[in-house]
């Protein structure tokens, strides 16, 4: 039997490896990480994590949650892995990204069905070895040409010259977004004396640092932000940002209030102090186990590096904060996949050629890490003369891969997992958590009976 080809070890190759490797099927992994880096990445582990060390909400019927129970259903490597490298984080999943990125090279190292190849990949034969491509949002150049030319007819030459995808062509496989990186500061140079910690609405541990800021602290900061110097396009870029992620910056512009009705929301954030609710509140994510470095959550952004830590410090709890990363923009490259993909995440054109994680139109790293799942599966079935079979519709697995690959495809944007993409309950349940709860309950019960269906690698419910 020809390994499998999986193109990526970030967080959907890896845990699409794994799930192939498990089903008995030989793999051959190919990461270009250290050989030649991302502007993005700082090691050559594999699943290394970027923008965050948070894997969403564990508070039970929510969305995230659903997508992350079906997964430890379905046996996945990569979630078992982040529950061992979990650090405090309220009723959120965190982990410690250094030691999360070892465990799973670790592990997928010392896979004997696992071939690691440290090299670039810059082709791929659709009539040769099934392929799962998991190159991640930052593809390399050559392999992004590749990916052109497997979608094509849809691609024109405007949309590759350069190598380049044409931004807002609807005809094009390719699209792209500009996605930000937090800052992180270390831990000993916060003032603690000014800062309290606190969950909102008191909902997990209170394991988050909070600044909280007063009427006029919050006029000082949002003057200076809207004053901040933006790091400079270049000539060919055109920022696209995508709507969950935008800089802090970009959130301020569209009002005065807008920050503290979003990242910088105080309610539900009672100052135990004060006894009362602050104006504007940032708060602060441990980052990793030792707890000696925080990331602020929500404050991505695509400020000067000098200009970052003027405005940041007027932050009460900041005013000599170290930072250990600044904020940072980067581009994301995605798939047109409504035009190209079946529900099994399959080309249609090419039916040995998979894509997974968030090259293929999914945002978030759960979201990559269930794509890598289920890609594993499929093409394991596929190579061992099954049909793959999509995940059932009512389940989280398969209303993420319904939305990727049925979506407008003049329109498509990424997506994270939210109830709006399960379908509605045939009963209407005015009640939003017994709405959720049922809709749970559904989800979970259609995907365990496809689980015993495709004989996938269950871990008991």
């Amino acid at each position: 039997m020809t390994p499998i080809k999986i193109i990526g070890a970030g967080l959907a190759g890896s845990e699409a490896a794994w799930q192939c490797a498990r089903r008995g099927v030989e793999v051959e992994l190919f990461e270009m990480r250290p050989v030649r880096s991302t502007p993005a990445h700082q090691t050559g582990d594999f699943a290394e994590l970027v923008c965050s060390n948070s894997l969403k909400s564990d508070s039970e019927f929510t969305a995230p949650w659903l997508l992350k129970e079906e997964m430890r259903r379905a046996g996945s490597l990569l979630m078992e892995i982040a529950r061992e490298c979990a650090v405090p984080a309220g009723h959120a999943l965190a982990v410690d990204r250094i030691a999360f990125a070892a465990r799973v090279t670790k592990a997928i190292s010392r896979e004997s069905r696992i071939s690691v190849r440290r090299e670039e990949v810059t082709t791929v034969d659709e009539s040769g070895a099934v392929t799962i491509i998991a190159a991640g949002p930052l593809t390399s150049e050559a392999l992004a040409l590749e990916i052109a030319r497997l979608s094509q007819p849809a691609v024109t030459s405007e949309s590759t010259r350069a190598g380049e995808p044409a931004q807002g062509d609807p005809a094009s496989p390719h699209l792209y977004f500009y996605d930000s990186i937090s800052p992180i500061v270390e831990a000993d140079s916060i003032d603690m004396a000014r800062v309290y910690k606190a969950a909102r609405y008191d909902k997990g541990s209170a394991d988050y640092i909070n600044c909280p800021m007063t009427e006029e602290e919050y006029g000082r900061f949002y003057d200076a932000l809207i004053a901040a110097q933006s790091v400079e396009e270049r000539d060919w870029e055109k920022l696209n940002y995508f709507e969950g992620c935008l800089p802090i910056e970009e959130i301020a512009r569209r009002g005065r209030d807008t920050l503290r009705f979003g990242p910088m929301k105080p309610v539900g954030l009672k100052d135990p102090r004060t006894g009362k609710m602050p104006y504007a509140v940032v708060q602060l994510r441990q980052e990793n186990l030792r707890a000696d470095s925080y990331n602020l959550v929500g404050f991505q952004n695509h400020l000067k590096f000098g200009d970052q830590a003027r405005v940041l410090r007027l932050i009460p709890g900041l005013e000599n904060a170290r930072f250990l990363r600044y904020g940072q923009i980067h581009r994301n490259t995605y798939i047109n996949a409504p035009t190209l993909l079946e529900e099994t995440l399959q080309m249609r054109a090419h039916p040995r050629v998979f894509f997974s994680g968030q090259i293929c139109g999914v945002e978030g790293y759960v979201e990559s890490i269930a794509t890598g799942l289920l890609a594993g599966m499929h093409a394991a079935a596929l190579v061992s003369g099954a049909e793959p079979v999509p995940a059932p519709r009512a389940s989280a697995f398969g209303s993420l891969t319904h939305y990727v690959t049925h979506a407008d495809p003049k329109n498509f944007q990424p997506a994270n997992i939210t109830f709006d993409l399960l379908p509605p309950l045939e009963k209407k349940v005015r009640d939003r958590k017994e709405r959720h709860r049922l809709q749970c309950e559904l989800a979970l019960n259609e995907f365990g009976r496809w689980l015993g269906r495709v004989g996938a690698i269950a871990v008991k419910a």
